[in-house]
C-alpha cells in the first residue's frame, strides 16, 4: 500500500491497484470519478471493467448499430480525463444483464488478471427514493461483483476454466460500493471536481442536453459533503465499505 492521501479519511491507505466494475459507460463517472481522479493523481493504477457497451442507451440520431462504438469511445475519453487508460469491455447486452455464474466468471477473470488491492462497484440494493441508480443492470453487476470478490476470485476450485486459462486465484482485501443508503466512507473530491465534470462531459450522448452540467453535479456533490459533515462548499463522493478479509 502507498501512504494515505488528503482525500481519504485518516488511516485509509491508498491502494496501488484498483479495479472498478460497473454496468454501463458513464456509471463510474456519475458515481466515483472524483475519487478515481484522486486515486490516480496520488499514484494508484486504476482499471475499468465495463460490463456492457451501453448499446441500449439514448444516443440522439446515432444509428443503433453504431451506439456501442460511440459509448465505448466516450468512456475511453472520460477515463482519460481522470487518469485511467486500462479499460476492459465485457460485451454483455445492455438492459439484459442477469446475475449468474457466467457473469461471476467473467468478473472473476478480470479480478484475477488485474489482482487489485481494492475493488469498487455499484450498490446491489434497490433504492426506492432514487430509482435511477437502481437500474437492473446496476444491481446485477454489483451483486455478481460482490460474489466474484468473495468467494469466486479467491477460490481455486471456482470456475476451473479460469485456472486452465492461467488466471490464478486472487483475494481482494477491500471492497467499496458506490452510493446506497448507508455510506461509511467519504472522499473529499473538491480538488478533483473539475476532472469529474470533464469525465461526464465526455459522455456527450448522455450529458450533452444538460444546460449546466457542472452546477447540477456540483449540487449533488455538495449535498454529499454536507451529509458527511464536511465544511460548507466541500464536495464529496460516498461509499459503503465491505470487509472481505
Amino acid at each position: 500500500m502507498i501512504d494515505s492521501y488528503d482525500g481519504l479519511p485518516d488511516g485509509e491507505p491508498l491502494p496501488e491497484t484498483v479495479l472498478v466494475v460497473f454496468a454501463h459507460p458513464d456509471d463510474v463517472d456519475f458515481g466515483a470519478s472524483g475519487t478515481i481522479a484522486a486515486l490516480t493523481g496520488a499514484g494508484s493504477t486504476v482499471t475499468y471493467c465495463v460490463v456492457t457497451d451501453g448499446d441500449a442507451g439514448e444516443a440522439g440520431e446515432t444509428p443503433r448499430e453504431n451506439v456501442a462504438e460511440l459509448r465505448q469511445t466516450e468512456q475511453r475519453a472520460a477515463a482519460a480525463a481522470v487518469g485511467v487508460t486500462d479499460l476492459r469491455f465485457l460485451g454483455w447486452p445492455d438492459g439484459a444483464v442477469v446475475e449468474g455464474l457466467d457473469l461471476r466468471r467473467d468478473i472473476s477473470r478480470t479480478i484475477r488478471q488485474v489482482k487489485p488491492e481494492l475493488v469498487i462497484t455499484q450498490n446491489p440494493d434497490r433504492n426506492l427514493d432514487r430509482i435511477y441508480g437502481s437500474h437492473p443492470d446496476h444491481r446485477a453487476v454489483a451483486s455478481a461483483t460482490i460474489d466474484a470478490v468473495y468467494p469466486d476470485a479467491r477460490n481455486p476450485w471456482a470456475h476451473p476454466e479460469l485456472d486452465d486459462e492461467g488466471h490464478r486465484p486472487h483475494a481482494v482485501p477491500r471492497l467499496w460500493l458506490m452510493g446506497g443508503p448507508d455510506p461509511d466512507l467519504t472522499v473529499d473530491i473538491t480538488a478533483t471536481f473539475d476532472a469529474k465534470v470533464g469525465a461526464l462531459t465526455a459522455h456527450r450522448s448522455q450529458t450533452g442536453h444538460w444546460t449546466d452540467l457542472a452546477a447540477s453535479i456540483g449540487e449533488w456533490a455538495e449535498r454529499s459533503g454536507r451529509q458527511a459533515g464536511l465544511g460548507e462548499g466541500r464536495k464529496a463522493e460516498r461509499f459503503r465499505t465491505v470487509d472481505t478479509t
